[in-house]
């Protein structure tokens, strides 16, 4: 039996000396603790080196997706063929099916061969002769990166440099748009003021200036109207035909910018759905190329946690509150996001939260994983509705505990106290003096003296009042007999000073008829 065995430095044929050793699967490690005792096991038959690491590379990478490389057929048409009665023990079954197609070489792959495939590398030094240890690690480590890189499968398609160019460049045009189109609207406002309060579009306001004929998709035919009915009551002043050249040269450039803008997003759309196709579909082309751009790269982005980016692009605001020690901000670029624009002032943090997490799986996805389709951000941005739904409905479905169960909403009940209307307060009219109170609990007293029968009951004997009571009762025997009092030389006094009037008027009549003059 020959062994085909893989290296880093190139490939190795064996030949097994003792096949019955391979039958002895678990104890077959011990047939390979040294040296001496793997010699007698198998023995090299041929070994054909790599050239460089271009060639290991290529070889490898023919191993992993199961193919046979231009140095692997080169070597078992060499070897192999001569010896066509052998069987050829391999480390991949697919591997062996299709050199067995191709060469008609049986090959075998069994538990017996991947045990022995460890040992023969547990003692690879030895058994291969004439290559040193340290240029089979200097390859070793060499293939290790050239393989990695590989395997991400760098491509120009994957390039992320260009959308952070195209999206700084968006946005200088924006600028430029805005700089440009405010100095043609002023500059042509002394000829025509009332222009530009009838045409409130920009470009329809650049190509009425550059061409008085206007198609109706961009101006339509009212306005146009309206446009002829100001041009002759404007109050603007007269212009030379140079500065109208120079304007319209203004309007050209303005009109150039825009379509180049249309042109550089469309662009910029298509690279965003290559490259980034989950957070396009989460968060928008503009958002997830101005979070690229923000970060560096796609790869950078996808290092960044969850947090990191629902804040990216308000780091300034984000010190600014730990300074001050106040609150942080609640989203970043990622605000502009369709998702949390649609949503209400209150809810606009929670959702921000769910989309940050949401896309920095999609960010993730996109940049480490091999698929294109935008399946998983379709599909998440789903979930976010539905949950922005829910919370806009302000939670009416409501999870139960078990989740299988339906969920059940608690009995209504009333705990609101119930107080009552006092209506004391309403009257205006003063209450009722002490003295007409008085009277009026004697004169209930009276007709309770009165109603009372002759014949008294017997009652009972009282145990003797102590000190403390008798005296409370004689306080308000007191001050009984006390207003009785006051009343009585009230009213005695009255006739008093009755009397005393008259007596003084008959003296004076007296005088007066005893002393006429």
């Amino acid at each position: 039996m020959l062994v085909l065995f893989e290296t880093a430095a190139g490939y190795a044929i064996f030949k097994v000396l003792d096949e019955s050793k391979l039958q002895q699967v678990d104890n077959l490690y011990k047939e390979f603790e040294t040296p001496e005792k793997a010699n007698k096991i198998v023995k090299l038959k041929h070994f054909e080196k790599f050239q460089d690491t271009t060639e290991a590379l290529a070889a490898a990478t023919a191993l992993v997706e199961g193919k046979i490389g231009k140095s692997l057929k080169k070597v078992l048409k060499k070897v192999v063929a001569k010896e066509a009665h052998e069987q050829l023990a391999i480390s991949d079954a697919k591997l062996g099916g299709v050199i067995k197609d191709k060469l008609d070489v049986s090959c075998v792959h069994s538990p017996a061969v991947a045990e022995l495939m460890r040992c023969i590398r547990s003692q690879m030094e030895s058994l291969i002769t004439g290559l040193p240890p340290r240029e089979i690690s200097a390859m070793s480590l060499g293939l290790a990166h050239s393989l990695s890189r590989y395997k991400l499968k760098f491509s120009p398609d994957k390039v992320d440099t260009m959308i952070v160019q195209a999206i700084s460049l968006l946005d200088d045009l924006d600028k430029e748009l805005n700089n440009y189109i405010m100095r043609c609207r002023e500059w042509y406002g002394w000829h025509f003021p009332e222009l530009g309060k009838v045409i409130t579009d920009n470009l329809a306001y650049c190509f009425k200036n550059h061409t008085h004929s206007v198609s109706p998709d961009i101006l339509p035919e009212e306005i146009e109207a309206e446009v002829k009915l100001a041009a002759e009551i404007s109050m603007g002043t007269e212009v030379s035909e140079q500065d109208i050249g120079n304007i319209r040269h203004l309007c050209d450039q303005v009109i150039e910018i825009t379509d180049y803008r249309t042109q550089l997003y469309d662009y910029l759309k298509n690279r965003m759905m290559a490259i980034a196709p989950n957070l396009t579909v989460l968060v928008g082309e503009l958002v997830g190329a101005r979070l690229i751009s923000h970060a560096g790269s796609l790869l950078n982005l996808a290092k960044h946690p969850a947090s990191t980016v629902q804040i990216l692009g308000a780091e300034k605001a984000l010190f600014r509150a730990l300074k001050t020690r106040k609150d942080t901000p609640k989203y970043g670029l990622i605000y502009h996001a369709s998702l949390v624009g649609q949503t209400t002032a209150k809810n606009k943090g929670k959702i921000s939260r769910m989309l940050a997490a949401k896309a920095a799986l999609a960010i993730r996805y996109d940049a480490l994983g091999e698929d294109t389709n935008a399946e998983m951000g379709a599909e998440n941005r789903a979930k976010l509705e539905a949950r922005l739904r829910q919370l806009e409905e302000k939670g009416i479905r409501r999870i139960s505990g078990t989740g299988k169960a339906m969920a059940k909403t608690d009995k209504y009940q009333h705990k609101s106290e119930v107080r009552i209307y006092d209506p004391s307060g309403d009257s205006t009219i003063p209450s009722t003096s002490k003295k007409r109170k008085f009277e009026e609990v004697e004169d209930d007293e009276a007709a309770d003296e009165t109603a009372t029968p002759a014949v008294k009951s017997k009652k009972p004997k009282k145990e003797p009042k102590t000190e403390v009571t008798a005296e409370a009762e004689e306080t308000p025997k007191k001050k009984k007999k006390k207003k009785k009092d006051k009343k009585a030389e009230a009213e005695a006094e009255e006739p008093r000073e009755e009397e005393e009037e008259q007596v003084a008027a008959v003296e004076v009549k007296h005088e007066f008829e005893n002393d006429p003059d």
